[in-house]
């Protein structure tokens, strides 16, 4: 019997090719009411991105795996998956180097001011050579103090290290043996971190643990000339509360390419602030990444439904069941 699987975000042409050689392929736009859940009930397998897949969508489905276009998978529930033994995989490694240029793009735009100041020559306003009113803030032998140091918190700790000879600290439930003995990593307390780093860096899924891990507190703690660097997830950040300390001047700016709420709405205050640098989600967005996280994705999905995939497994606990 073919194998179905649906397919909820365009994949390349190559990529869809590839999957049609071992599955019959059903597509969906997700954005229709309903389309995706009646979909699922009659499929093997799913792949796609940035779309909720409720318990509720997977009742009486035959669903086996599930394969995200993506390395956050917090869209999902977990344990309701691993309750019905469907595998979740993910694509963790193919985006990292792109993501983490995202990172260290918006460190560098948010310290010299780049977007303000391009806006600033477009809109005819140099006149005169520059002066104190435009300057911005070096980013060599800076603090760098990165919330989660995992593949991507390492690229970036790579990158501020041994590329801008930046002091890089770290909070993480785990220490980080590579970046401590190659780039001079320190693990320290996230309010030590805060309190002491000159741009601080979130790399953390998101999690219950890790909803609003940035607040009002938080911000305080922070100097007032530090940025606040976030291309994680958006909840991690109180939105609210960073607005405020913008707004306050407790911070000096942020570099953000995740937000709560996601097409940002054209009325937040964000959009409004000089010192704000923001992008739609760009991290991982590349030509060549986004084909690899497909290809990636697409392995995954005809892996784990053979039952051979043994890597990028969210989930890994549905395979002792």
């Amino acid at each position: 019997m073919t194998q179905k699987i649906v397919v909820y975000k365009t994949l390349p042409d190559d990529v869809a090719a590839w999957l049609r050689e071992h599955a019959e392929l059903v597509v969906v736009d997700p954005q229709t009411p309903g389309a995706l859940a009646a979909a699922l009930r009659d499929a093997d397998g799913a792949i796609g991105a940035s779309v909720t897949i409720t318990p509720a969508m997977l009742e009486g489905s035959r669903v086996r795996a599930l394969s995200t276009i993506s390395v956050g998978y917090d869209q999902f529930d977990i344990a309701d998956l691993t309750r019905r033994g469907i595998v979740l995989a993910h694509t963790p490694d193919v985006l990292t180097e792109s993501t983490a240029d995202t990172v260290f793009a918006l460190i560098l735009a948010s310290a010299r001011r780049v977007v303000e100041l391009a806006d600033w020559v477009k809109a005819g306003k140099w006149m005169v050579s520059v002066g104190s009113a435009q300057f911005g803030v070096e980013v060599q032998g800076k603090t760098l103090g990165i919330i989660g140091l995992g593949r991507i918190g390492g690229a970036v700790a790579r990158r501020a290290a041994l590329g801008f000879n930046m002091k890089v600290q770290y909070t993480n439930r785990s220490a980080n043996a590579i970046a401590e003995r190659d780039y001079g990593a320190r693990r320290v307390a996230l309010d030590e971190l805060l309190a002491t780093s000159d741009f601080v860096c979130l790399q953390v899924p998101l999690t219950p643990e890790t909803h609003h891990l940035i607040g009002a507190d938080e911000l305080r703690t922070m100097k007032r000339s530090a940025i606040l660097i976030n291309a994680s997830r958006g909840a991690t950040v109180d939105e609210a509360a960073l607005v405020a300390a913008l707004e306050a001047g407790t911070i000096r700016g942020a570099g953000l390419d995740v937000f709560e709420r996601e097409p940002l709405e054209p009325t937040s205050p964000l959009l409004a602030m000089p010192n704000v640098v923001a992008l739609p989600h760009i991290g991982s967005a590349t030509y060549e990444t986004r084909h690899a996280m497909a290809r990636c994705a697409a392995e995954n999905l005809v892996a784990a439904l053979a039952g051979k995939l043994d890597r990028n497994i969210v989930n890994r606990e549905v395979l002792a069941r």
